[in-house]
């Protein structure tokens, strides 16, 4: 099982730069996206089932041109879960979960924290979300949460850890928080396989900074617990150039 997460920063603009052919060439199972910025009625979505993703879910913010994320499946889900339940994090669109056999995978997209209200409800998101990750892993053991965490872990998932340390992604208090999300009983797919620096998801458009790999780690394929031993692969694809984050990828091994 392949599967593709990808912040796209808006699903109009991504088609527009060959979306559709760098997901063909990838030929993923599902793929996860995040911040579409687009209602479904604003697609056309005959290019994505020409493409073999007859199966495609989107959940988008109530706020136009804003957050939202998708699920494209070349095989139809058993379930599809829109939202969590939880009020605030629905109107804004961030989580979407659909069910194959006895994996769940979430497309999720974690508010930043560009601003003291922002920072706050990003703080009382997180808090929430583990809540609600700890109660559907009761029901739903096998659980895969892709997307835009919009945190770095440790400095080696951020280019410049001291000048960052009070910036928002990288302040204490969310990285303790994905650190105790990973103890909660997931693994981190990508750190499992790859220890080494300078690996990232995420580069401003200001200063040339993708050309200089200047990047943060803000993607993550987290997998928990009982599936780390089905994991085969998962890597970075930063060679894709369609948003300011490029996708990661994770595969399974089917049970």
């Amino acid at each position: 099982m392949k599967i593709v997460s990808y912040n796209v920063n808006g699903i109009r603009a991504a088609l527009k730069k060959g979306f559709i052919e760098w997901l063909q060439a990838v030929n993923p199972d599902v793929v996860c996206l995040q911040e579409i910025k687009a209602m479904e009625e604003q697609l056309d979505l005959s290019v994505f089932e020409e493409a073999g993703y007859a199966h495609n879910y989107w959940y988008s913010a109530q706020k136009k041109g804003y957050s939202g994320v998708a699920i494209l499946s070349k095989k139809q889900p058993d379930h599809v879960q829109f939202g969590t339940g939880i009020d605030y994090m629905d109107f804004e669109g961030r989580n979407l979960r659909a069910d194959y056999g006895d994996v769940s995978v979430m497309s999720m997209y974690l508010p930043s924290g560009t601003n003291l209200a922002r920072l706050d409800l990003k703080l009382q998101y997180m808090a929430d979300f583990q809540e609600y990750a700890d109660s559907l892993r009761k029901t739903n053991p096998n659980l895969v949460v892709l997307g835009d965490y919009n945190i770095c872990h440790e400095a080696i998932d951020i280019h410049d850890p001291v000048r960052n340390k009070n910036v928002s992604g990288f302040l204490p208090v969310e990285r303790e928080w994905i650190g105790n999300f990973i103890k909660s009983g997931f693994v981190d797919s990508f750190r499992h396989f790859n220890e080494e620096p300078d690996n990232y998801t995420w580069w401003s458009y200001r200063a040339n900074a993708r050309n200089n790999n200047k990047g943060w780690r803000l993607d993550y394929g987290m997998v928990s617990d009982p599936l780390a031993e089905r994991l085969q692969r998962s890597v970075i694809l930063a060679e894709a150039r369609h948003s300011d984050h490029c996708p990661i990828l994770i595969e399974l091994e089917n049970n």
